[in-house]
């Protein structure tokens, strides 16, 4: 198996609902909400990329790197690589059904743990979806990280304590979800939060919390003060509003002042290792990917996901050599080119 065969059956499996483009850049699928877009003009999905791509690396080979370590420590787990796979659901209405949310969320969670890191699961309007990935966190023995949707307090609560049940390694809420409309046609209805209602979810477990959507450096420091143990830099893959920036572009601000105060984890238009590093060097302790990582399981199952991300942690190395940076935990801002 090679990544072009497993691009070539997902292909098939996830037609018309992605079309697993040569770069996956939101340029097709605009608008295609639900399905694999990003909403409206599909600015938010192209700001993420576009971000990236604007972002330059110096080319360094006189140094003394020969073996660039790769491996980092999140919520108390050694990873192989600071690359996890980020919580996706609707596997019927988002990938067209051909791999069912049980079968996904299991690949997800033994293709990232196959591949030495963690899957993260998500939650939506179908209950039975966070149920999913739940069953998947607990038949390997608790290592995955499930985000629920800022639902009513109670019904967040109700589900970190399955995810405590679970043994989950961390559990956090998806805030930038408070504008999914699909939540609450089908009943379940979600909302922005105050910061009091974000400390009582903090206070509400033992496990680190994590507020994944922030875009901006003031909830960045609102969710630092309500004790918040990470936050995930992310617009929500450009999914639920039409022209925001880019990811690259607001994580400077946020890591300039917090970083070494809170994990700070950045999502958006992650396509290679090379992205991986460039986020690194802005300030991120670890990124999430998302779409490629459907393309990996509807094409490989966990086989395909291990060899996605076998790949995204070659191409890391690789790209460490040539800038002089040996570890991922310390990587310099001045390996880019401002």
């Amino acid at each position: 198996m090679n990544w072009q065969e497993v691009k070539k059956a997902a292909k098939e499996k996830l037609k018309p609902y992605c079309r697993v483009c040569p770069v996956c850049n939101g340029i097709v699928c605009a608008g295609e909400v639900p399905g694999m877009g990003g909403v409206g003009t599909g600015s938010s999905f192209k700001a993420n990329i576009e971000a990236l791509n604007k972002i330059k690396l110096n080319l360094s080979t006189i140094h003394d790197v020969k073996e660039p370590n790769t491996s980092v420590e999140i919520f108390g787990q050694m990873l192989s690589l600071p690359v996890m796979a980020a919580p996706i659901t609707g596997t019927t209405y988002n990938m067209g059904g051909a791999v069912t949310e049980d079968v996904y969320t299991q690949e997800v969670i033994a293709g990232s743990l196959m591949a030495g890191t963690l899957g993260w699961i998500g939650d939506g309007a179908d209950p039975l979806m966070y149920g999913s990935g739940i069953n998947a966190i607990k038949q390997n023995n608790g290592k995955g990280i499930p985000i629920i949707k800022p639902r009513t307090q109670d019904e967040i609560i109700k589900r970190i304590r399955i995810a405590e049940e679970a043994k989950a390694i961390a559990v956090g809420v998806d805030i930038d979800g408070a504008g999914l409309i699909t939540m609450a046609l089908k009943g379940q209805p979600v909302s922005p939060k105050s910061p009091k209602e974000i400390e009582e979810l903090v206070k509400a477990t033992k496990l680190p919390f994590i507020l994944k959507g922030i875009m901006t450096l003031r909830e960045a420091e609102i969710a630092y003060n309500m004790g918040v143990a990470a936050i995930v830099v992310s617009n929500h893959g450009g999914r639920i509003l039409d022209h925001t920036p880019g990811v690259a572009e607001v994580l400077p601000e946020i890591t300039e002042k917090l970083k070494g105060k809170i994990t700070i984890i950045a999502d958006g238009g992650v396509r290679s290792g090379v992205d991986v590093l460039k986020l690194l060097a802005l300030g991120a302790d670890a990124v999430l990917i998302g779409r490629p990582v459907v393309v990996a399981v509807f094409g490989g199952g966990k086989e395909g996901l291990k060899l996605y991300f076998e790949n995204i942690k070659n191409e890391l190395k690789q790209a460490m050599l040539l800038t002089g940076v040996a570890s991922v935990k310390n990587v310099p801002q001045n390996i880019l080119r401002v």
